[in-house]
């Protein structure tokens, strides 16, 4: 069984191995050391009572309860933006008409924004490729919003999600070759690797003034909003939930940006409290994720669910050890698909 579960100090070993599967182009955990102790590090201190609310960085892991192996990994920052600057493109449209040369184009732009400031944001989700069944990506991004509805004091009524931008096999994005390669002089991984550590070089070298995309690459046009291929099922899953493009694109890979209001997302709005009965007999009928309400011991879980009246539902003995719960305990619950709802 898989259990998604906070981060803990002894979880550094198996976030570095999961750092050095997740290849060019995921930025916020890549295949460096120092990147890695200070994501865990910043994940740590979310829980000091120094430590401002809008500063938390969120981080859950996904554990197999039979093997005690970290498989995969995800995340929730409190804010973005208010430390560091937050930077996309939003992309836009000019018109460009002449009556007398019965002339009209419409013309498609590139503008830096920092329109996304104190915005919440999911972030950091990886799953190992041989954990990559049975809907365990689904319980690992899904059980974010299991979090986030029961804290949603300490989020943002708006919620984005960057989703990695294409690349071919090789690794080259195309987006960047066309475009950030002439201000940044550096290849993609480097430049990407950088901005994982220190943003300033952004504001320092990036074109201030509008870009008209057909000045670039055939390419590197096509690539604006466009998702690796790794990450399409991520998108997918993220929109089935509510969350939409809405014409805003990471600098360096193109790859869209997703956005929505936090309360509209389908797992926050339809999640809600049962009591927890617990049967050795496993119940029959659709998968739900199940999750504790303890702060600092948050779990979640997959399971099949019968309902047992309006506020009970049965629980294995398995899966009630790994949410670290009792007999009578409130979770909460919703169907894991957006396809139906309790």
């Amino acid at each position: 069984m898989m259990v998604v579960r906070l981060i803990q100090a002894d979880d550094h070993e198996a976030l570095r191995e999961l750092a050095r599967k997740t290849g060019p182009g995921f930025t916020s955990l890549q295949d460096n050391d120092e990147q890695v102790a200070a994501k865990l590090s910043s994940a740590l201190q979310t829980f000091d009572p120094e430590t401002r609310p809008e500063d938390a960085l969120y981080l859950f892991v996904m554990e197999d309860t039979e093997t005690g192996e970290v498989v995969g990994i995800s995340g929730i920052e409190a804010a973005v933006g208010l430390n560091d600057p937050w930077y996309n493109y939003r992309v836009g449209t000019l018109v460009h008409a002449s009556r007398e040369l019965e002339v009209y184009n419409q013309l498609h732009t590139l503008t830096i924004t920092n329109d996304h400031t104190g915005y919440s944001e999911l972030c950091t989700l990886f799953l190992a490729p041989d954990a990559r069944h049975s809907k365990h990506g689904s319980l690992l991004s899904k059980s974010r919003f299991m979090f986030m509805a029961e804290f949603s004091h300490l989020f943002n009524e708006h919620l984005i999600a960057e989703m990695r931008g294409y690349s071919d096999e090789n690794g080259i994005s195309p987006f960047w070759e066309g475009l950030g390669r002439h201000f940044f002089s550096l290849d993609f991984s480097e430049a990407d690797k950088l901005s994982s550590m220190d943003k300033v070089f952004i504001a320092e070298l990036m074109p201030k003034n509008t870009i008209y995309t057909n000045l670039l690459p055939e390419d590197a046009q096509q690539a604006i909003g466009q998702t690796h291929q790794n990450t399409t099922p991520a998108r997918k899953l993220l929109e089935n939930e509510g969350m939409r493009y809405t014409g805003y694109v990471d600098i360096f890979d193109g790859g869209p940006t997703l956005v929505a209001r936090t309360d509209d997302i389908r797992a926050i709005q339809d999640s809600h409290y049962v009591k927890a009965r617990i049967d050795e007999h496993p119940p029959e009928g659709e998968l739900y994720l199940v999750s504790s309400n303890d702060f600092k011991d948050f779990r979640c879980c997959m399971t099949a669910l019968t309902s047992v009246g309006k506020h009970v539902v049965t629980l294995t003995p398995d899966v009630a050890e790994a949410l670290n719960i009792t007999e009578g305990s409130t979770v909460r619950v919703v169907p894991l698909s957006s396809g139906r709802r309790f």
